[in-house]
């Protein structure tokens, strides 16, 4: 038999593993205890979609056991991830869990790596399908089950650190477009070029008969909170337009 290769390509960066000497000890399902197959999808915001991992999962894992979540890869702090380590859906030893890519996991690289090692610990086994070799089955008791998690952990290391650092440049360019942006006189927001409106929340409005209260409450007749109360403005609110207003209207103050 001749040598078996897994190749990857990670940003340009072939890597070739041979795994000619373990062929033979690659059995699907080899000697681990069977438990449930759960599979898991994330997307960072509302607006993206979850079809194309959910359709790349349905090929090992069910698809009423896809558990996904539209949130940030920073942190761990999402609802359909701590599902799996809590309650009825938690993952327990001889389970298996089906990830697309490691960045669908976390984009941060120490987060991830304690919690693969949290996996380990208890007996989950987990499937990236992007990284070939954490799809392959050892027999256990052949004594080369460690030659496959040192493989995959020199993997994992390499794409969580890819993974991170393109978290770090988007947060970079995002901060450095939002220097870039006008801004507005009127508000001091920023203005998008792209739909030409404000980014953030839209500006507070005047109530109705702002200016009225204004003038009884700098001219003492009533006090701020009864200003605030009439306006049925908070504090900070009032202070804002209060400022906007004299800023609008020439006051000195």
């Amino acid at each position: 038999m001749g040598k078996v290769f897994v190749k990857y390509h990670v940003q340009g960066l072939q890597m070739f593993i041979n795994i000619s000497n373990m062929q033979e000890s690659f059995k699907k399902g080899g000697g681990r205890k069977i438990g449930k197959t759960v599979g898991y999808a994330r997307v960072s915001s509302r607006e993206q979609n979850l079809d194309r991992q959910i359709v790349a999962l349905r090929q090992f894992v069910p698809e009423e056991m896809i558990v996904a979540d539209k949130a940030s890869g920073k942190d761990f702090n999402r609802s359909g991830y701590q599902s799996l380590k809590v309650g009825i859906g938690k993952l327990v030893e001889g389970d298996t869990l089906y990830i697309k890519s490691l960045d669908r996991f976390s984009r941060n690289k120490e987060e991830a790596k304690k919690e693969l090692q949290y996996f380990s610990e208890i007996g989950v086994r987990v499937k990236i399908l992007d990284i070939p070799s954490t799809m392959i089955n050892i027999e256990e008791g052949t004594g080369q089950e460690w030659i496959l998690d040192m493989i995959n952990n020199i993997l994992i290391e390499v794409l969580s650190s890819i993974s991170e650092n393109e978290r770090a440049t988007i947060l970079a360019r995002q901060a450095e477009g939002i220097v870039a942006m006008p801004i507005d006189e009127k508000t001091g927001k920023r203005i998008s070029k792209k739909t030409g409106k404000c980014i953030g929340r839209p500006p507070i409005q005047f109530p109705e008969h702002f200016g009225e209260y204004y003038q009884k409450w700098k001219s003492k007749e009533i006090s701020a909170t009864a200003a605030m109360k009439s306006l049925g403005l908070k504090p900070n609110s009032f202070y804002k337009l209060a400022h906007r207003y004299e800023a609008e209207n020439g006051i000195a103050t």
